[in-house]
């Protein structure tokens, strides 16, 4: 690992996106969540949550960083019958949560493609990159391509009927 130690103590942030193409089946399944294991947006967002967590422990040269903020978002893109994840990290520290928002995305992905394989293994994860990040000696930076919007976060929730019974 990198020795940090001389390193000032910053605030730091990184923002990290990816791309599941899950065609138009699949696409509708979630957009109904109908999909036989649950939830695919919320679970792939937890997903992306825990995984920014656990960088270190399976990045082999990550520092342990003590996260002050993750923020994971799922959302559906019915046009493009895409999953789109993205991961905003942050912490006081003397390196940088690259790492972690690259990993909290591609185990959001990965979630996605597990919960929708059952369906079809025609799912394509793409695009794992870093958006911008923040914080440390470096200057700051930001991809210029991808266009960052702000979309709708909320869990689906199932609409189920309610069936009143006369007693």
């Amino acid at each position: 690992m990198i020795d940090v130690t001389s390193k000032e103590v910053t605030v730091r942030t990184a923002t990290a996106q990816a791309v599941v193409h899950v065609g138009h089946q699949i696409t509708e399944l979630i957009k109904d969540n109908a999909m036989k294991k649950g939830d695919v947006l919320s679970i792939a967002q937890l997903a992306g949550i825990l995984g920014a967590k656990k960088t270190s422990e399976i990045i082999p040269l990550c520092h342990n960083i003590p996260l002050t903020g993750i923020k994971v978002n799922a959302h559906l893109d019915k046009m493009k019958k895409a999953v789109i994840i993205r991961a905003t990290i942050q912490c006081e520290g003397k390196t940088g949560v690259e790492m972690e928002a690259l990993t909290a995305v591609s185990v959001g992905a990965l979630t996605v493609y597990d919960m929708c394989k059952a369906i079809s293994h025609n799912i394509k994860i793409t695009d794992i990159v870093l958006i911008s990040k923040t914080g440390g000696s470096k200057k700051n930076f930001k991809r210029e391509e991808i266009i960052v919007k702000s979309y709708e976060t909320s869990p689906i929730i199932k609409k189920e009927e309610v069936f009143l019974s006369n007693v």
